[in-house]
Order: C-alpha cells, then structure tokens, then sequence
C-alpha cells in the first residue's frame, strides 16, 4: 500500500489501544490538571494524600516532606506500609501494582479504607509516570526493608529486601519528568507549606514536617517547618481571621457525626464586610461548595432567624432579612467525611451527595441553637451585625441598580474615559486598566487599536476590603470598571453572584507604575477583584502587565532590562560606562516604547493571576487590606528584603 493510501486508509490498526501509564504521559493534563506549576505540586498532593489516607485510618501520625537539593521530593509516613506481598491477579508485587497500574490500591476496598481523600485522585501511579525517576521503599511489618525503583513509571527490577527495620511505613522519593514538566521542575516552598499547613489543621493530632534541603546554610541547616494542630477547624479559624478584629468572644464549633456522617465545623463573626466559607470533603478542598455547603447555608439561616425573631429585634425592621446577610462577616469551615463521595464533574471541586446536606444542616443547627442560648450577649452582637448588613443590602440594592442599567452594550452605556476596540469577538479582545489619565494617554496612542482597549483610573480605587457594599457600587471607578467590562452582579437571592454572559474582553490587564505606589493600587484591584469579580480570576481572565524597570543607553544602542540582575548583564554586554535610566512610572515612556516592551503581544512578558489556595488568599488579602495593623507590619517585615525601593 502506497504512503498516501497509507494516510486515507482508516480501519481497526487505526486506532491506538494506549496502555494506562503511556496514556497518562501523553495527557498528563487530564490526570492533574495541566503541566505548569499547579501540576507539579500537584504530583506532591498525590503521594501525600496517601500517606493521609493512612492517617484517616488510625494508622500515621507522622508524615515528613522533604524537597531534595535535586528539586525530587520524598515523601515518608509511619503507617502499614504498601503490602509487598505477590498479587495473584497480576503476577508482581502489590507494590508494583499499586505504582504502575492505573486505578489500582487500597482505596477501592473498604476494608481497607472506609474513608479517602484520593478515591476520586489519580494515585501515585500517576505520579510514577510523570516522574524520570522513582523510587518506593517500603518499611514493613516483617521486619524488612523493600525497595523498588522505576524509569517513566516502568519497574527497573522486581520489588527486592534491602535491609532489615524496626520501622513501619513507606518513602516516596520521586524526580518531575522534565519533557512533561517543561516549564519548571522547581518546586515553590511556599505553595506547599501552604497545603501541608491545611492538611495539618484538617487533621488534628497528625505532625507533618517540610524540608527544604535547598537551602543549607554554611552550618548545613535546613528550612524546616512543622504543622501540628490539638484543636483542628478552630485553630484553622483563627489562623485564617487572624488578621481581622473577631466580633465574638470564642469560635463557635462542633465536631461529631450526624446521619452516619462524620462533620466538622468551625465559624467566627467578624467586622469585615465580607463572607469566607471554606469546605472540605475527604480533606479535598471543594471551591465550588456542594451539598454539604447548602447544608450549612440553610442550617445557619434558619437557626439564626428563628433566634433573632423570637429576640424581638427584628421588629422594627421594614424589610426581609435574606440568607445572605447571616453570612456578611462571617468566616466558616465545614469538613466532612463521605465513604462514597460524588464529585460533579473531573475536578473534586462540588460534591453531589444528597444525605450530606442533611446532616450537615442537622449539625449546624444543634451547634448554633446551644450556643445561642449559652452565650446572649454574643447572641445579640451576631443578630445586630445581620440587621445591619441587612440594612446595608438594602442600600447596595438601589446602588447596583444604578451599575446595572449603565452596563449595557451600546457605545452610548460604556463610560466615557473607555477608549474601546474595534474587534467585537471577546475572546480576541483585551482591555488594560491603567493607572493614571497620562499613562492612560500614552497606552491609547501605542495600542493597536484593533483588539486592545484603554481605561484610565484616576487615583487609587475604593479599598473594598473596608468598604459597605453600597459604597463599592457607589464608586466611581469601580462602576466604570464594571461598565466596561460587560459584567452584572447580583440577584435578588444572590447579592454577589457575577454573570459573565456579556464579558467584553478575554484578557484584562493590570498596568501599574513599577514603584510602590504602582503596587499598592495594583493589590487595590485585585482586592476588588478577588472579592466581588472571583469567577474572572478563576478562569484565567486577570493579568498583570510588567513594564521595564531599566532602559540601558550606550550611544546608539538601546535595551530594556526588568530587573537588576538584567540590567548588570545588558551593562556588561555593552562594556561597561552606559547611561541607565530607571522609569519609576510608565509616563515615562513615550507611545512606541510602551508598545514596545510592555503591550506588544509578541514580546511582551503578562503574569496571569491564579488562585493556588483559596483560604490562603483570603487571609493574605485580609492581611494586606483589612484593618488590623501588626500582622501587616509583620508581613512587611518579614518580606521587605524582596521589594524594590527606590531611595
């Protein structure tokens, strides 16, 4: 058969029978979501879960993780062990199986595991075939040591006893694949102390340590960090407000099982203006909420309602009290443990178990209802503080309005400071807000006209994280963002629910000054942003534009350099005895060099803004905005060596 007919020809050898680890190297993204760096702490997250799967168990109180001087991390627990034993079925080890089969392990037999973070997870066979090394040492029951390592999710040789322990337990010791993982395969430290710290307040009683063997001093020490929590969701509470003034004495929490359901929950009012409801299912952090969150909504406003009628304070109130204005200021944790979980969609992000609705909404009840009658004065600052985000709403309402009707898409409703595009196709379209009318000015004449769009803000924008709702829809700024965007907020039933049907622009960009006014009112937006407008974080919509901080003159010759490191480097390149100019704001540069280094897509550099944690978020935002000062003045502290001051 001719190549061409070759190419035509389209029958059963056409189609490719993949096996299971060559198909996840090949889509890696559909196991872990994709191959940048979500993905590669994603791999960590994996192999961690199964050692907390042990601890769920009863069976490890101990997990260490420790990131190596090569970028590999090892993970190790004291739990059983992964049996070493022969598999009938297959003819290897059940370590073997376990590592290089697709939907093998534990999880699948309830004798084993009654309740697992991993049963919807893609397991450390995933793992194993995202890595270009891995090696599984297992410290089990019979007194040996056992060792297996793999190439490419491939056994390199049957699983073998290396030594003899008294230990208990299993290390993972794992390299990131570079041709997978193209884009880094250096892990953040930070990120991970981040979910580690969650995992330990999750899970109460459970130590778990990270090392970072990177970062040896000249006396060989490590950074090393231990995460213990006596309390669990309480502790987590106040870790979380820390940084904001609480409204009641003591978190108001509850942990036992309704229904043959395991619930934990932990909530505190605040001063803010805002709602923080994190939940968990099987230690999954599930953003989208589910049923067990419903549960907790419709627990916390029917116990509260009934309360605050049965006070009389509601008496003189001419209007309705909604759902939302029992969660105005409130901070809340819900875990729950489902056996047979039921995630909607591939993303472990919204569970769909109907008996956990009840039992949560039961839980919370209970909890809240005792409480209530324990403590009166607390009882009366909770109902106070609803009256007046009650109060508030009301006022917002007519202020939202206003947005609304302006947030049409004829030329005539689009503010007038909008210099607009002429593609009309979103997804080819982006809009830069830019501090400042000059540098606004000089963005409109460098654009290409065609899909980029202009907006100037005057100043620094409302400080939402303070700020009453009708405040925020009262400022100008914000409803001119809101008006240029396309994007209505709020329903009757839900005050911020964002609809994104008449979206304008596939990118919005955040231009700011390279100093620290430029990021002071960069964190303003985003600020605004992450509390009202979350859904065009999370779906990749938010940018950050990042302008020159050097221009490097030597006679004719020009380069732009973004940090100091650059700058050294263009120096020495040209020879040394060079004019450097430092732009502290982006009026200085004219139209051409602004398109040039900052708006041109072909070289220009734009951070996307991503949410990695969303309760870490929430607290660092809070942190950099809210009202309390000595956690910000830690923070600043703690992080002034990375900024760039100018004398």
């Amino acid at each position: 058969m001719s190549e061409e007919a070759k190419k035509n020809n389209y029958d059963a050898s056409s189609i490719q029978a993949l096996e299971g680890m060559e198909h996840v190297r090949m889509r890696p993204s559909m196991y872990i979501g994709d191959v940048g760096i979500r993905g590669l702490h994603h791999l960590v997250y994996e192999v961690v879960d199964n050692s907390i799967d042990e601890a769920m168990a009863g069976h490890c109180d101990t997990i260490n993780v420790i990131i190596n001087e090569d970028n590999s991390v090892s993970v190790k627990d004291n739990g059983r062990g992964i049996p070493v034993g022969m598999h009938k079925k297959e003819g290897v080890s059940a370590l073997e199986v376990v590592m290089t089969k697709i939907g093998a392990g534990g999880k699948f037999d309830k004798d084993s595991y009654k309740v697992s973070g991993g049963l919807h997870g893609v397991g450390v066979s995933v793992v194993n075939a995202l890595s270009a090394h891995l090696r599984a040492t297992v410290y089990s029951g019979d007194g040996q040591i056992w060792e297996q390592e793999y190439e490419r999710g491939k056994a390199m040789y049957p699983a073998k006893p290396i030594g003899e322990t008294t230990e208990k337990g299993t290390m993972v010791t794992f390299t990131p694949d570079k041709t997978i993982f193209a884009q880094t395969t250096e892990y953040n430290y930070e990120t991970l102390a981040t979910r580690l710290r969650e995992l330990a307040y999750l899970n109460k009683g459970l130590t778990i340590t990270l090392i970072d063997r990177r970062t040896a001093d000249e006396e060989g020490n490590f950074a090393v960090e231990t995460f213990y929590s006596d309390e669990g969701l309480p502790e987590f509470i106040k870790y979380l407000d820390a940084t904001r003034e609480q409204l009641t004495a003591s978190v108001i929490s509850m942990e036992g099982e309704k229904n043959g359901v395991p619930v934990e929950v932990a909530m505190v009012y605040n001063t803010s203006y805002t709602e923080n409801l994190h939940s968990y299912v099987n230690n999954i952090n599930t953003h989208e909420g589910g049923t067990h969150l419903s549960g907790f909504r419709r627990g916390l406003t029917g116990t509260l309602k009934k309360y605050a009628e049965n006070s009389g304070m509601l008496k003189n109130l001419k209007f309705e009290i909604a759902g939302d204005d029992f969660r105005e200021g409130l901070t809340a944790i819900v875990s729950v443990k489902v056996a047979e979980p039921q995630f909607e969609g591939q993303t472990k992000t919204k569970l769909g178990n109907r008996e956990v609705s009840a039992a949560v909404s039961q839980a919370v009840s209970e909890m809240l209802t005792d409480y209530l009658e324990e403590n009166p004065n607390d009882a009366k600052i909770i109902v106070q503080k609803v009256i007046l985000a009650a109060t508030a709403r009301h006022a917002a309402r007519k202020a939202r309005e206003m947005v609304q009707r302006k947030t049409v898409m004829s030329i005539g409703g689009l503010p007038g400071k909008l210099s607009d595009c002429s593609e009309t196709d979103p997804e080819k379209c982006e809009i830069f807000l830019v501090e400042g009318d000059s540098a606004g000015g000089t963005a409109k004449q460098g654009r290409d006209r065609a899909f980029q769009a202009i907006l100037p803000l005057r100043g620094k924008i409302l400080n939402v994280e303070k700020a009453m709702q009708h405040k925020v829809f009262e400022n100008e700024e914000i409803k001119n963002m809101f008006t240029a965007l396309g994007v209505s907020i709020g329903t009757e039933d839900d005050p911020r629910a964002l609809n994104l049907s008449k979206l304008r622009y596939n990118k919005i960009v955040i231009m700011c000054d390279a100093d620290v006014d430029g990021s002071h009112i960069a964190t303003l937006i985003l600020t605004f942003f992450f509390r009202y407008m979350r859904e065009l974080v999370e779906n990749g919509h938010i940018f950050i534009a990042t302008p020159p901080l050097y221009l490097v003159k030597k006679g004719q010759k020009r380069e732009y350099a973004w940090d100091d490191d650059q700058r050294d480097m263009i120096s020495l390149n040209l020879g040394g005895n060079v004019n450097v100019q430092r732009y502290k704001g982006l009026g200085e540069m004219n139209a051409e060099q602004l398109w040039d280094t900052t708006m041109n897509p072909e070289f220009r550099t734009l951070r996307q803004v991503v949410i990695d944690n969303l309760s870490e978020a929430d607290r660092v935002f809070s942190m950099l905005m809210g009202d309390e000062v000595p956690p910000r003045r830690d923070f600043i502290e703690k992080n002034a060596k990375y900024a760039n001051i100018d004398a």
